[in-house]
C-alpha cells in the first residue's frame, strides 16, 4: 500500500511525502515514490500521519473492562483504540489476591484469537501492593502487603505478559518486590503511594524509573515535605505518566511539568475506562458505578477513576495546555511510550524497516484512520 502526500510528524520533525508500506513494515519514505509494484494507494492530501500511539495504561473502552472476564472484552477495547490513534497498548487492570482473577486468562484468550484493532504488549497491573490511603478508585479487594507468594501467583497467572506493574515502594517488603520485578524485566511504576520525598529517592537508586498517573495518588509538594514529585524532578532517568485531561492535572500543572522534565520524560496515557468511545452517563467500574462526564470519569464522590477521552483527544489538549509542537505530540504518545518498554527499534516513529503503526488524523486531531501492522483500520 503506498500512502500519498502525509504530513508525517515524527518526534524529530515534520516532512511532507509518501510511506510505502510492504508485509507490515514501512518499506521507504520520500516524495514521490517510484518503482513499486502496483497495490492500493491511499491520498491523505495533506492530513497528518503520526507513529502510532502506544497507550501503556487503559483498563476498557467502547463499554468492556479488562475485568470483565470475557474474551470478548479486549476485542473491544482494541476496536475502540484504534479509532482514537492508538495501536498498541497495555491491558491494565486489577489483581484481587485470593481469587481466581479469571479476568487475565480470559484476556490472553482473546488475544490468542486474534485483535482486529489496537495490539496487546501485554498487562499493566495497578497493585496489588499498594498504599490503602492511596488506592484511589482501586478497591480494597484489590490491595493487600507485598508478597513473594501473591507475585508468584500473578506471574503464573499473566504468563509471561506482565509488562509493567504500579507499587508502593514505601511498604515493608516492597524492595524485595521491586528488585524481583526487575529481574523478570517488569517495569516497576512508582503509584498509589503514601511514600515521602526520602522513600522516594530510595526507590529511583534500587531501580523504579516511572511513575503512574504523575502527581495522582501521591503525597502533594509542600514546602517543608517535599515529597515523591520533587524526587521524581530531580531523578533525570525517571519517566512520567500524565494525564492531560485538564482535571486529573490542571493545565497549568501540566505545562509546569513538561517545562521541567522536558518532553523527553513525559508518557501521555488516557488511563481511560469503559466509558471511553462512549456518550457521557453513568457506568460501572468493578462493582461500583461512576459517572463520565466531558472526557473525565469520577464516583458520586468525586474520586477520579480514568478518563474517557480517547488518546487524540488528550493529544490535542496537550497541545492546547502546554504550547509544544506537534511534534511533542510524536514523542509524549508514541516514541517514549516505545523506549519505556523497549520496542524503539520497531515502534515510536515513522523509518524505514518499522512496523507500518501509523495513525492519519485531520487538523482538529480527529481520527481519519490507523495503520496496524500494515493494515488499515478505518473509524
Amino acid at each position: 500500500m503506498l500512502i500519498k502526500n502525509a504530513r508525517i510528524v515524527n518526534p524529530w520533525g515534520e516532512t511532507f511525502g509518501d510511506v510505502l508500506i510492504d508485509r507490515g513494515r514501512i518499506r521507504k519514505i520520500g516524495k514521490p515514490i517510484y518503482g513499486y509494484m502496483e497495490g492500493e494507494s491511499i491520498d491523505l492530501e495533506g492530513d497528518f500521519l503520526f507513529p502510532g500511539f502506544i497507550d501503556v495504561h487503559i483498563q476498557g473502552a467502547g463499554g468492556a473492562d479488562i475485568l470483565d472476564e470475557e474474551e470478548e472484552a479486549i476485542k473491544v477495547i482494541s476496536e475502540t483504540c484504534a479509532k482514537c490513534g492508538v495501536t498498541s497498548f497495555l491491558a491494565t487492570t486489577v489483581y484481587k489476591p485470593g481469587l481466581e482473577n479469571k479476568h487475565l486468562e480470559a484476556a490472553l484468550n482473546g488475544v490468542s484469537r486474534g485483535l482486529n484493532g489496537a495490539r496487546f504488549l501485554g498487562f499493566h497491573l495497578e497493585g496489588p501492593f499498594i498504599s490503602k490511603e492511596k488506592r484511589g478508585m482501586i478497591q480494597e479487594s484489590s490491595v493487600c502487603e507485598p508478597s513473594v507468594k501473591v507475585l508468584s501467583e500473578i506471574m503464573d497467572k499473566c504468563k509471561g505478559w506482565l509488562k509493567m506493574m504500579t507499587l508502593a515502594p514505601e511498604l515493608d517488603g516492597a524492595e524485595k518486590i521491586i528488585r524481583l520485578l526487575i529481574k523478570n524485566r517488569v517495569i516497576v511504576s512508582f503509584g498509589h503511594s503514601s511514600a515521602d520525598y526520602e522513600q522516594t529517592l530510595k526507590a529511583i537508586r534500587i531501580g523504579v524509573k516511572h511513575v503512574t498517573h504523575f502527581f495522582n495518588t501521591m503525597q502533594p509538594i509542600h514546602h517543608r515535605a517535599p515529597g515523591p514529585a520533587i524526587a521524581v524532578f530531580e531523578s533525570k532517568d525517571v519517566t512520567v505518566q500524565i494525564i492531560s485531561d485538564g482535571v486529573h492535572i490542571h493545565p497549568s500543572i501540566v505545562r509546569f511539568a513538561t517545562r521541567v522534565l522536558g518532553d523527553d520524560r513525559i508518557v501521555l496515557i488516557t488511563d481511560g475506562v469503559r466509558s471511553t468511545g462512549l456518550p457521557d452517563g453513568k457506568y460501572v467500574y468493578d462493582g461500583v458505578e461512576f459517572i463520565s462526564s466531558n472526557g473525565t470519569a469520577k464516583y458520586p464522590n468525586g474520586t477520579l477513576i480514568g478518563t474517557s477521552a480517547g488518546m487524540n483527544e488528550l493529544a490535542k489538549r496537550f497541545i492546547r495546555f502546554t504550547d509544544m509542537p506537534l511534534t511533542t505530540v510524536a514523542k509524549v504518545a508514541s516514541y517514549n511510550p516505545a523506549k519505556l518498554l523497549g520496542i524503539e527499534e520497531c515502534k515510536g516513529s515513522i523509518e524505514e524497516g518499522k512496523d507500518a503503526d501509523m495513525v492519519v488524523m485531520k487538523n482538529d486531531f480527529s481520527v481519519r484512520m490507523s495503520f496496524i501492522g500494515g493494515s488499515l483500520f478505518e473509524r
